[in-house]
């Protein structure tokens, strides 16, 4: 801790809560700061609504609550309005949501008539349940971070993703990334960069009145090349579907699909098991069902992120730089 952090600190202490939908890598954060999650009980009545009852008190304290909102998301949506609301009532000094992925981040814009912009009202809620900060990793729109009043930090784990490119681009031919379409463009060429790895892209294009008539093309060379895929999140499966096969198509060699939130939802994990993929890297901001993981077999690589929010959880809370993390 540096000198002047006690001079700095105007709270009490560090306590880490954890919702059910985050059990697992709240685990690794707390293993990672040393310190241990504090006790609630979560009761979901026959009525299905939820109670939630802590097992201390956190009056003046540093709160850090831990909560993805993947599936089931209005469970893991409530779950984590109730236990901030709760925190605030218990009169914790500081309520930091700490969420890995954040829910309807697609619904960002009016992008036709008499539709919501669901994220706002996810960001509203949030902060009228009582949240002082965020914390939140990878959001699938960038203006997301706007919808909020409050402070917060928006993280990315392709720092982690880019350390374990690194680690295996000498077991690779000629790789060069691909983008799986072009508003991935940007993160993608960060990618590139910190392997030292040229980059493509995969434009879409539609051909009729259908969201799923496309027409895909490959801005870039892939032909006897091992092709990395990424992507910040994989939902159904199916543009990943489409960008493998256009690669293979196209004499990729070797494909490795990367991807941040492993949503799989529906059918997914079985479309993915069914790719000529040889790897598929993710993390553990959504927890992976062993079901889904078992489809995949040694072919997946979970990396954490366990020790990116504990490091950013012990910054916030002795009021150092973030961006220090990464030389920003």
């Amino acid at each position: 801790m540096p000198s002047n952090a006690l001079d700095m600190k105007v709270y009490g202490g560090i306590k880490l809560y954890a919702g059910t939908g985050s059990a697992d890598l709240a685990q690794k954060v707390a293993d990672y700061l040393k310190q241990p999650l504090c006790g609630r009980d979560i009761i979901q009545f026959p009525n299905e609504n939820l109670f939630v009852k802590l097992h201390s008190s956190v009056r003046g304290q540093d709160v850090y609550l831990i909560q993805t909102t993947s599936s089931p998301v209005h469970r893991n949506l409530m779950e984590l309005l109730i236990m901030i609301q709760t925190l605030k009532l218990d009169s914790a000094a500081r309520i930091t949501a700490v969420i890995p992925y954040l829910a309807y981040g697609r619904s960002d814009k009016k992008d036709q008539p008499r539709v919501p912009i669901t994220a706002r009202l996810i960001a509203d809620m949030i902060e009228v349940a009582g949240a002082d900060r965020y914390i939140i990793i990878e959001p699938h729109a960038g203006q997301v971070q706007g919808f909020f009043s409050v402070p917060g930090d928006v993280l990315t784990a392709f720092h982690e993703i880019m350390e374990y490119l690194v680690q295996i681009k000498p077991n690779l031919k000629d790789p060069v990334v691909v983008t799986v379409d072009l508003g991935f463009a940007k993160k993608g060429r960060n990618v590139a960069a910190s392997i030292d790895a040229p980059i493509a892209f995969i434009e879409k294009r539609r051909v009729a009145n259908d969201a799923k008539a496309q027409a895909l093309t490959i801005i870039g060379d892939v032909k006897e090349r091992d092709v990395i895929l990424v992507d910040d999140e994989i939902d159904t499966g199916g543009s990943i579907v489409q960008a493998v096969n256009l690669v293979k198509q196209n004499g990729a060699r070797d494909v490795y699909v990367v991807c941040v939130h492993p949503i799989f939802s529906s059918s997914a994990a079985e479309r993915l098991a069914a790719l000529p993929v040889k790897q598929f890297i993710t993390t553990d901001t959504v927890p992976l069902p062993p079901e889904k993981a078992s489809l995949l077999g040694d072919r997946i690589k979970v990396l954490t992120v366990s020790s990116l929010l504990g490091e950013v959880i012990l910054r916030a809370h002795e009021g150092r730089s973030v961006g220090e993390m990464f030389n920003e």
